[in-house]
């Protein structure tokens, strides 16, 4: 599969946290072709802050894994990850982060990556389906407006 077909099974996650009135973000993880893991955002769903997709889908490719340590893993994520998330990438060890679109209110990986020197740094893009990933967000918050 391509990058963006991986984004686009990234944004059937984000529109599935989009159907249960939760901020659309999805995430998905690939090893060696093949997707480990998949998650959307469930912070409302589960009332607990750390349940955002990038969470969830790292924690499910841990236990695929059998392995904390997900070298080799690419992350494929609709919205650039924040700064919680971003430790978790980094701790990781996650190889390649493909952003869908970065994030405007908040300071996220790319910020994180940035201003700390860090023994170990992804790769991170941003991914040629950005746009699609930014209506997606601004569909949701225009209709809670």
């Amino acid at each position: 599969m391509t990058d963006e077909e991986y984004m686009q099974e990234a944004i059937k996650e984000a529109k599935k946290a989009a159907s249960i009135d939760e901020v659309p973000v999805g995430c998905i993880i690939v090893k060696d072709g093949m997707i480990i893991a998949r998650a959307h955002n469930m912070k409302e769903h589960h009332q607990n802050v750390i349940a955002h997709a990038e969470m969830l889908a790292i924690k499910q490719a841990s236990l695929e894994l059998h392995n904390w340590h997900l070298d080799g893993c690419d992350m494929y994520v609709t919205l650039e990850p924040c700064m919680m998330c971003s430790g978790a990438i980094y701790q990781s060890r996650i190889r390649r982060v493909i952003i869908g679109t970065r994030d405007t209110r908040w300071p996220g990986l790319i910020n994180y990556m940035r201003d700390y020197e860090l023994n170990y740094i992804p790769r991170i893009e941003i991914s040629k389906l950005s746009a699609i990933c930014q209506s997606l967000l601004k569909s949701y918050f225009h209709e809670k407006r």
